[in-house]
């Protein structure tokens, strides 16, 4: 049985006028891991932009990439939280003579800024996942309330069934995760079965894929849902990929 490459992806990417990359990471529980993988999404970022530019990375001439500004929203509390956290300190004990990397920590304490929105958003559906579980309720109220409270008010209004299917999405990976785990431990359990099951679920992820997609869901945030590659997600949307 092959496995589809699983590729590097961060929460928000994007490039303004080829010349500034932002990429922006949400981070609920605090590790410095975050500053490791968003650096290595910044590496993927600029391979593909390297690939899609048609520029040669072996040749003599200087390549033009964008210049990255990397961001982590953290939705827990501060308390003693840093504004920057530094790879040299992190993980090279200051030492930054050959690399360094400056993430820039968000805590959304601003007055009504998109910022401080969402970390509202994210604290809401929080408290409602402690009350509802992991359900469609706690989506519900927690879309409900944030209208109520003006969080985010006008994009959830546009976009509400949008917002329904990516966080039930969510909830159904980490189900699906769990399940796989819980097939994994079954006794005597033949490849034949394995490959079965592993081929069905591929077939569900296909399906969800097409469906999120005309809901106008991003590309890259159906491949994050789904924990799929990006070109699988591209392949199956375009009609071209066989599960394998």
């Amino acid at each position: 049985m092959n496995r589809e490459r699983k590729q590097e992806y961060n929460d928000l990417g994007m490039t303004v006028r080829e010349k500034l990359l932002l990429m922006l990471e949400a981070q609920a529980s605090w590790t410095k891991n975050i500053i490791i993988r968003i650096f290595l999404y910044l590496a993927h970022t600029w391979n593909e932009y390297i690939e899609s530019t048609k520029q040669n990375r072996y040749g003599s001439k200087k390549l033009s990439i964008p210049r990255p500004e990397l961001y982590v929203i953290y939705v827990g509390d501060r308390k003693t939280r840093p504004e920057w956290i530094r790879l040299s300190e992190e993980f090279f004990e200051g030492n930054k003579e050959f690399l360094e990397v400056n993430v820039k920590v968000l805590y959304g304490e601003g007055k009504g800024d998109i910022i401080s929105q969402y970390v509202d958003f994210t604290k809401v559906y929080n408290e409602q996942v402690k009350l509802h579980g992991k359900t469609r309720e706690a989506v519900l109220e927690t879309i409900r309330i944030c209208k109520d409270r003006n969080v985010l008010s006008e994009y959830l209004s546009g976009r509400e069934k949008e917002v329904i299917n990516i966080m039930m999405g969510l909830f159904d990976q980490e189900k699906a995760v769990e399940q796989f785990g819980n097939e994994k431990k079954e006794e005597g359990r033949t490849e034949g079965r394995a490959e079965g099951h592993a081929e069905g679920k591929l077939e569900g992820k296909k399906e969800a894929a097409i469906n999120m997609k005309a809901e106008g869901l991003p590309e890259g945030m159906i491949a994050k849902v789904l924990d799929v590659g990006l070109s699988i997600v591209q392949e199956w949307i375009s009609g071209t990929a066989v599960v394998r």
